[in-house]
């Protein structure tokens, strides 16, 4: 029994395939903070630049 618990213990086969998916949902969890932010970013340009092509309109006419 000692035996079969120490070599459960000293069994590190699988291991390598948890990092790879431990480091897969890191750099999906960080890719989606990028985009949520750049997306928050292009909001904010695309409103910047329709309410100045608002005014020229409105000044052009």
């Amino acid at each position: 029994m000692k035996t079969m618990l120490f070599n459960f213990l000293k069994d590190e086969q699988g291991q390598d395939l948890i990092e790879y998916t431990l480091l897969l949902a890191f750099v999906a969890l960080a890719s989606a903070a990028l985009f949520i932010g750049a997306g928050n970013s292009v909001s904010g340009i695309w409103s910047v630049t329709n309410s100045r092509l608002v005014a020229a309109n409105t000044s052009a006419s």
